[in-house]
């Protein structure tokens, strides 16, 4: 099985390749920003017409006479296959949302995280990277790189460090489908609790860096504006907060693959996170979790190693059921982390008894649904029968 997998490398250009690269960013920066307004005001304008919007290739042989004008000769000055792929992000974006996989496409900021990429006639030899209209750069390969090189992009963070990421194609063996199968469910205090009863505490990085992260904001705010300074004071907050974004991301990445690993099936909820995080109270810990980013790496991580990934649906009472009996506690609220049930005087801690109702109403295949979002119904596995209470 072919797939595409990033190999992420800290590079340290020196002072000229910085004024190289921050060149390079600027002019996709304005590329894309100025085909998506011609986009969107073509559209605007032609609605009733047969053709209602631009595509790639129209956008490519504009950008081609572009620059044999002299108002924008300057971005011949980068590599043009850079600007073709930004053309091509931009097409991807529209892609995605009319696709419903995304939002609207929205123009890209000159403080935010900076990228560019490099599909073409770049190379690594001797420890350094190669690409167009540039020196060689020092790199530091602190991993080996497989499969076959693709494409480089190269970002710059809001703290000042720069990356090479290396898009490549790796052949890995078919996935082997072993182990057993868990059903987890999410939580702000335990990260996930699993149908096994095993609770993977939270890290709490955001809540744990605060302290950290206001006495470095006070000392922001109390600097003059475009002082030398202040400068200095903006790229420690932003190195703050990219070591805690660092940190939540490698747990999520052991975590995810400990799981994927573990089982052969996972069964999750379906969470509207961006419902969630209106409740004021628990905003900051659920934005802390990265739920989100977690369900994303167990689905291609479970492509990779051999776990299926389904999700159940979000309105399934999973915490107020009784995993034993099927009794509905109506009355439950969120408060309540442990209650007994009145029928089989089963007392039930709230998350794991979630847990064991996501996994039992995953296995029989009722209230789960499919990644386009759909309900799928569907009688029990082979491997356990439904509980006595879903028998008719």
């Amino acid at each position: 099985m072919v797939i595409h997998k990033a190999f992420k490398f800290r590079i340290y250009p020196n002072r000229q390749q910085r004024e190289i690269f921050a060149r390079h960013f600027g002019c996709v920066r304005f590329v894309y920003n100025h085909f998506l307004r011609q986009r969107i005001d073509y559209y605007a304008e032609n609605k009733g017409s047969e053709k209602k919007g631009l595509n790639y290739h129209d956008t490519a042989r504009t950008l081609t006479q572009m620059k044999k004008g002299p108002e924008f000769e300057w971005l011949n000055a980068v590599n043009s296959q850079s600007l073709q792929q930004s053309l091509r992000d931009l097409d991807v974006a529209y892609s995605n949302f009319f696709n419903k996989r995304a939002n609207f496409p929205t123009f890209k900021k000159k403080r935010s995280k900076q990228s560019f990429s490099v599909p073409q006639n770049w190379s690594i030899s001797a420890g350094k990277l190669n690409i167009p209209k540039c020196t060689s750069i020092k790199m530091v390969l602190h991993r080996r790189i497989e499969g076959t090189m693709k494409s480089v992009t190269i970002s710059r963070t809001r703290s000042g460090r720069y990356y090479a990421s290396i898009l490549c194609e790796v052949d890995i063996p078919d996935p082997v489908f072993s182990g057993g199968e868990v059903g987890i469910d999410y939580g702000v205090k335990a990260f996930v609790t699993t149908s096994e009863a095993e609770l993977i505490q939270s890290p709490n990085y955001l809540r744990k860096a605060e302290t950290k992260l206001k006495r470095l904001q006070r000392l922001v705010s109390r600097k003059a504006k475009s002082s030398s300074n202040r400068r200095k004071a903006v790229l420690r907050l932003a190195r703050q907060h990219e070591k805690v974004s660092n940190q939540r991301q490698d747990f999520l990445h052991k975590t995810s693959r400990q799981l994927v690993r573990e089982n052969q099936a996972i069964f999750i909820e379906s969470l509207a996170i961006r419902n969630m995080i209106r409740n004021h109270h628990l905003a900051k810990s659920i934005s802390d979790s990265g739920w989100h980013k977690f369900v994303n790496m167990l689905r291609y991580k479970g492509q990779w190693y051999g776990c299926n990934i389904h999700e159940i649906d979000r309105f399934f009472p999973s915490s107020k059921r009784c995993h034993r009996c099927g009794y509905i506690h109506e009355s439950l609220r969120l408060s309540d982390r442990s209650w007994v049930c009145p029928e089989c005087n089963e007392e039930h801690d709230r998350d794991v008894n979630a847990a064991m109702n996501i996994l039992t109403f995953g296995r029989a295949g009722t209230a789960r649904i499919d990644a386009c979002g759909e309900e799928v119904q569907q009688g029990p596995s082979v491997k356990q029968e439904a509980p006595a209470f879903m028998q008719g």
